[in-house]
């Protein structure tokens, strides 16, 4: 398979790490964007995994000022740390791709800045979970794994909170590569051999297991 490249720069990444990978005479984890597949191998070149992954989406989305570009940078990054039962924050992306998908506004809840909704009720922020306050007073605390929309408004619920952790989404297990960059298991399998991530290398659970038990960190990971 030929790879595609955007740009020369993106041309010699691919190029400068490949033959890294290949001159690599240690354990190391390889992974090719094009064939969607990750491989490990061993000091004596031996071949101790291979695996089908998905890869970012190679897209950019803008709201306002700012952007955010989508996909698997190439190059040479390291196993940094390893979680089992990892919880996913989601970052500011998300919630801009939810409102821009659906043609909503974007806002920010903040503790103790309670906003007033259109039905009277407000929403706040209580013992760090979001919630519904009505007008008797009464409290009721929003799913956490739900976005909060409201008025054709996406809520941004506060670092810290509750409704700004969700389990599961990582899978079983993630190794973090820096910068945000993580190899993680996933609930969405389908996906698994698609560009459909947001830049992470997504796994199915058992080769992530695999990865999470027999791969220390400090192992490096070549990209390309």
């Amino acid at each position: 398979m030929f790879a595609r490249f955007r740009s020369r720069s993106n041309s010699l990444a691919y190029e400068t790490t490949r033959a890294r990978a290949e001159r690599d005479t240690g354990l190391r984890v390889v992974v090719s964007i094009e064939g969607r597949e990750l491989f490990v191998v061993d000091h004596a070149a031996d071949t101790l995994l291979v695996a089908d992954v998905a890869i970012g989406v190679d897209t950019t989305v803008n709201w306002g000022a700012k952007s955010w570009r989508f996909e698997t940078p190439r190059g040479r990054r390291t196993v940094l740390r390893k979680q089992a039962n990892p919880v996913w924050i989601p970052p500011e992306w998300h919630y801009v791709e939810v409102a821009a998908k659906r043609g909503f506004k974007l806002a920010y809840l903040r503790p103790g800045k309670p906003v007033p909704l259109s039905d009277g009720a407000t929403l706040t922020v209580r013992a760090n979970r979001v919630g519904r306050l009505a007008p008797d007073g009464t409290f009721s605390a929003l799913p956490t794994d739900e976005e909060i929309v409201f008025d054709g408004t996406v809520f941004v619920p506060p670092m810290g909170t509750e409704n700004r952790r969700i389990p599961g989404e990582l899978g079983r297990f993630k190794m973090e590569l820096g910068d945000g960059y993580m190899l993680h298991g996933t609930p969405h399998e389908d996906t698994i051999g698609q560009a459909a991530t947001h830049g992470c290398i997504r796994l199915f659970d058992e080769d992530i297991e695999w990865l999470y038990k027999n791969i220390p960190a400090g192992t490096p990971v070549y990209i390309f």
